[in-house]
C-alpha cells in the first residue's frame, strides 16, 4: 500500500460549489499552483463537461502542473468522460473520476433507475474511462445511506471494470466516525481484485464530522482522503485539509501515517482560498484561525511563557506562521525586498518584482512598518488587478454632512477603453457602488459587505469582500486597499466583472 495518506485536494470543483464563490480562470490556475506547491497528490480541477470555462481552466491547470495529479470529475456518461480526457490529455498525470449514486433515495427520485441499471452503467463507463487513462477512480455517491450488499456491488463492479481507486462519499454529512469506517473495513473485506486499490474517503461536514469520519476512515484502511481547503463546500463544506494534515502529524504516535503536505505552506494556502473564495476563516478555526495559537487566560498565559508545550500541541511555525518576523519599512530597498519574498515562498520573476516593488513603497509610504501579511496581501492584490477584466482608473468622491454624498468612478478594461459615469447615494459607498452599476447597466443587490484589516492598527491595508446578486447570479469580489473607499469600489468593480465572465462563459456554451 501507499506509504503516505493521499490528498485529494476538491477546492476547485467541490470547493467551488460554495454558494457564492466563483473562482476566476487566473484565480484557479493560481490556486493549482499553490497546491501543488503544498504538495497535495491530486487535484480535482473542475468539471470539463459542465461548462466551457470549467473544462479550459483544467486544460490550463493540466498543462501547467508538473507533479501533481490532474483529475476530471465525471457523470456515467461517455461525453462527460471525453470532456475529461481532452482537458486532462497534456496533464503529467491525467485521472479520471467517475460517479453515479447508489443509495435508495438517489436511484428512484434523481436516476429512476433500478439497481440492475446502475451496475449495468458503473461497468459500460467504467470500462470506457479504462480505456482512456491508466487510473480511474470511481465514487458511488450517497454510499453512507446505501444498502451494504449492493455498495460492494457496485464497488466490485467497478473494480471488475479497471478502477483503482474508490472513492466512498458521505454525500450529506449523515454519517458518524464508528459507521463510517465500517463501511471502509466491510468494502476492504469483502471486494476482490489481483490489483492493489485505494480507498478514499469524501466527506461532508453537515453534523460537524467530516473530520473525524476522514480520520475514522483512515483507522479501517483509507489511504487517501478527499477535502478542500479551509474545509469550503457546498452547504456546510467539506473536509479541512489541513485539519487532517496536522492530525496525522501531531498523533502520528496513533495514526502512524502522515500526509505528504509542506506544512509550513499551510497558512499561506489557506490564506489564498480564503481571499479568493470571499470567505473570512474564522478567528477560532482550528490549524490557521487567528486564534489558533493565541492564549486570553493568564493562567495558559503564563504556562506558554514557560514551557509552550504546556498548552500547545503545534508550533505556529509549523504552518508557517512566523512569530519573529522582521517587517519592512519605507527605506527598505528592493533587495531587501526581493530577499523578503524569497523568505515567504514566492518564486517571481524580476519584471514582475519591480511592479511589486512600487506597490511596496506606496504602502510602506503610509505605514511605519509593513509586515508579512501585507506583503502576502500586495501580491495576491497584485495577481487580481493584473488579471482582472477591469480595473478602477480614478475614483472622486465629494463629501457633505447631512447631505446625499457623490462619487465619479473611472474603469478602464484591458483593452484600454475608458468608462466613466457618476452618481449620488446616502453615503460614499452607496454612491460609488450606484455609479458602477451605471457603468455596467445592471441592477444589482449588494447581499454581503465585509472590510477585513490584514493587519492590526490604524494603519491596516484594507481587505474589502462583497457578494452581489446581479440577475440571479451571485458573485463575489475582493479590494485591497489603504483606503477603505478604494478597496471598496474595486472589490465591487470585480464582482461585475466576474458576473460578465460567467455571462460571457455561458455564451460560449450555446
Amino acid at each position: 500500500m501507499e506509504s503516505h495518506i493521499q490528498i485529494f485536494d476538491t477546492t476547485l470543483r467541490d470547493g467551488e460549489q460554495t454558494p457564492g464563490v466563483n473562482f476566476s480562470f487566473d484565480e484557479r490556475l493560481s490556486i493549482a499552483k499553490q497546491l501543488e506547491k503544498w504538495g497535495v497528490d491530486v487535484i480535482e480541477a473542475g468539471f470539463p463537461a459542465s461548462s466551457t470555462g470549467s473544462f479550459k481552466s483544467v486544460e490550463a491547470i493540466s498543462k501547467a502542473l508538473t507533479t501533481t495529479a490532474v483529475c476530471g470529475l465525471a457523470r456515467c456518461k461517455k461525453s462527460d468522460i471525453d470532456a475529461v480526457y481532452e482537458a486532462t490529455k497534456c496533464a503529467a498525470k491525467p485521472r479520471v473520476h467517475v460517479f453515479i449514486a447508489t443509495s435508495p433515495i438517489h436511484l428512484e427520485h434523481k436516476l429512476k433507475m433500478t439497481q440492475e441499471e446502475v451496475l449495468e452503467s458503473i461497468k459500460e463507463h467504467v470500462s470506457y474511462a479504462k480505456s482512456l487513462f491508466d487510473v480511474v477512480q470511481f465514487s458511488p455517491e450517497d454510499a453512507s445511506r446505501t444498502d451494504q450488499a449492493f455498495l460492494i456491488k457496485s464497488v466490485q463492479t467497478a473494480v471488475d471494470a479497471g478502477a483503482t481507486i474508490i472513492n466512498i462519499p458521505d454525500t450529506v454529512g449523515y454519517s458518524y466516525p464508528s459507521e463510517y469506517g465500517v463501511i471502509f473495513k466491510s468494502l476492504i473485506t469483502n471486494v476482490k481484485s489481483e490489483k492493489e486499490i485505494i480507498y478514499s474517503a469524501h466527506c461532508h461536514d453537515d453534523l460537524g464530522m467530516a473530520v473525524a469520519n476522514s480520520l475514522a476512515a483512515i483507522e479501517n484502511g483509507a489511504k487517501r482522503i478527499e477535502g478542500t481547503v479551509n474545509g469550503i463546500g457546498e452547504r456546510a463544506g467539506n473536509t479541512a485539509l489541513e485539519e487532517i494534515a496536522l492530525a496525522l502529524y501531531v498523533r502520528k504516535d496513533h495514526y502512524g501515517i502522515e500526509t505528504k503536505l509542506k506544512l509550513e505552506q499551510t497558512k499561506l494556502t489557506s490564506d489564498l482560498i480564503s481571499r479568493y473564495a470571499g470567505i473570512r476563516v474564522p478567528r477560532n478555526k482550528a490549524i490557521v484561525g487567528q486564534n489558533a495559537f493565541s492564549h486570553e487566560s493568564g493562567i495558559h498565559q503564563d504556562g506558554v511563557l514557560k514551557n509552550p508545550e504546556t498548552y500547545e500541541i503545534m508550533t505556529p511555525q509549523l504552518v508557517g506562521i512566523s512569530k519573529n518576523e522582521l517587517p519592512l519599512g519605507k527605506l527598505s530597498g528592493k533587495h531587501a525586498f526581493a530577499e523578503k519574498l524569497k523568505t515567504l515562498g514566492y518564486d517571481i520573476e524580476p519584471k514582475q518584482q519591480i511592479e511589486l516593488f512600487k506597490q511596496f513603497k506606496a504602502v510602506a509610504d503610509k505605514k511605519k512598518s509593513v509586515s508579512d501579511r501585507d506583503i502576502h496581501a500586495i501580491i495576491q492584490g497584485s495577481e487580481h488587478e493584473q488579471n482582472a477584466i477591469y480595473q478602477v482608473e480614478t475614483l472622486q468622491l465629494q463629501y457633505v454632512s447631512n447631505g446625499l454624498q457623490s462619487a465619479v468612478v473611472v474603469i478602464k478594461d484591458k483593452k484600454g477603453h475608458i468608462y466613466q459615469d457618476s452618481s449620488i447615494g446616502t453615503g460614499s459607498i452607496v454612491a460609488i457602488y450606484n455609479a458602477v452599476d451605471r457603468i455596467f447597466k445592471k441592477d444589482s443587490e449588494l447581499i454581503d459587505y465585509r472590510i477585513d484589516s490584514v493587519t492590526e492598527g490604524t494603519d491596516a491595508q484594507a481587505e474589502v469582500h462583497v457578494e452581489l446578486v446581479i440577475e440571479n447570479q451571485h458573485v463575489n469580489g475582493i479590494g485591497i486597499d489603504h483606503d477603505i473607499l478604494q478597496a471598496s469600489c474595486k472589490a465591487y468593480v470585480e464582482a461585475h466583472a466576474k458576473y460578465i465572465a460567467q455571462d460571457l462563459e455561458k455564451v460560449g456554451n450555446k
